[in-house]
C-alpha cells in the first residue's frame, strides 16, 4: 500500500505549475496504481486491457467540465468525477501504465498530458485537443491509436465544427481573444481532413468487426459539432455495447442496450467512428 505523508494530506489540493488533483482523486488514482501492479496483463491486448480497467470506474459519477478552471491551463487529474472524454482519457492512461510497468503518479501525469494535448505537452487553453475529431486524428499522429472506421465500412462524414468559436460564451477561456482566434485555426484545420463514419442503420451489420477495448466515437447530425459522446466498446451478453460515462445515468455503465440500439434511439447521433489502441 502507498502511503502519503501528513503534509500532502493537509494540503486542500495539489498544485505545479502544470497540474490540479486534489488529495482524494490522488488517493482514487494509487489505489488503481496499486491494482494496475498486481494484474497479469501478459496474453490480454491493448483493447482486452483498456475494457478490464474501464470496468474498475463502473459507478463514478459523471460530473461535466472538470477541465474548465480559471487562469492558465492546467493538467486536471480527477478520478471522483468525469466527464465521457475524461474517464476515457484516464482508462487509456492506466492502459498503457500497465503495458509499460510504470505504477507511479508521475508516469501517469506524463501519459494523461500525451494524450490530452495536441503534441503531448500542455502549452496553454488551445493546446488542449477539445474536438473529439482533432483528439483523435492528433492522438493517431503521436501513433496511441488506430482509426480503423474507413476499413470496417466507413463512409465519408462531412466534418466542419465551428461550436466553439462561434459560442465563447461557454467557455471562460474564451473571453480572450487570441484563444478564440486559435481555436478558429483548429477547427479551419479539422475542416480540411478527410473523415469517414459507419452510419447508425450500418453499426449492427458491422459489430462483429469491433471489438472489446475499441474506442467509440459517437457522431452527430448537428452541423457545428463533430462528436456529442465518446466511450468503450465492449461485449455484454454476447453483443457489443457501451462502456461510457452517462450523462443520462450520471454514472460510469454499461448501456443497457447493444450499441446500435442505442444509437437507434437518440436522434442526433448520427453513427460512430471507432479507433484501436495501439501498444506503446
Amino acid at each position: 500500500m502507498r502511503y502519503f505523508t501528513l503534509l500532502f494530506l493537509l494540503i486542500p489540493n495539489l498544485i505545479t505549475a502544470q497540474a490540479v488533483c486534489t488529495p482524494e482523486s490522488r488517493e482514487l488514482l494509487e489505489e488503481k496504481l496499486e491494482r494496475l501492479e498486481s494484474l497479469d496483463v501478459s496474453g490480454l491486448s491493448s483493447g482486452e486491457l483498456a475494457a478490464e480497467i474501464g470496468q474498475w470506474f463502473l459507478g463514478t459519477e459523471y460530473v461535466a467540465k472538470t477541465l474548465e478552471l480559471p487562469g492558465e491551463e492546467k493538467l486536471v487529474i480527477n478520478l471522483q468525477g468525469v466527464d465521457c472524454t475524461t474517464y476515457l482519457e484516464s482508462v487509456i492512461a492506466l492502459t498503457r501504465l500497465a503495458q509499460k510497468q510504470e505504477y507511479t503518479f508521475e508516469a501517469f501525469e506524463g501519459e494523461l498530458e500525451l494524450i490530452r494535448y495536441r503534441n503531448g505537452e500542455n502549452t496553454g487553453y488551445p493546446s488542449r485537443l477539445h474536438y473529439f475529431s482533432d483528439w483523435m486524428y492528433a492522438n493517431g499522429e503521436k501513433g496511441l491509436f488506430q482509426n480503423i472506421t474507413q476499413e470496417i465500412g466507413g463512409v465519408p462524414y462531412p466534418n466542419q465544427p465551428s461550436f466553439m468559436s462561434e459560442n465563447p460564451q461557454f467557455y471562460p477561456q474564451l473571453a480572450d481573444p487570441k484563444n478564440v482566434e486559435a481555436i478558429k485555426a483548429t477547427e479551419a484545420e479539422i475542416g480540411k481532413r478527410s473523415y469517414f463514419y459507419i452510419p447508425k442503420e450500418k453499426v449492427a451489420e458491422v459489430e462483429d468487426q469491433i471489438q472489446s477495448g475499441n474506442l467509440i466515437a459517437i457522431t452527430t447530425t448537428i452541423n457545428n459539432l463533430d462528436m456529442v459522446h465518446v466511450g468503450f466498446a465492449i461485449e455484454h451478453q454476447g453483443r457489443i455495447h457501451l462502456l461510457h460515462a452517462s450523462s443520462a445515468s450520471m454514472q460510469v455503465e454499461i448501456s443497457d442496450l447493444p450499441l446500435s440500439d442505442y444509437l437507434a434511439r437518440n436522434k442526433t447521433q448520427s453513427g460512430i467512428m471507432v479507433s484501436k489502441i495501439l501498444s506503446p
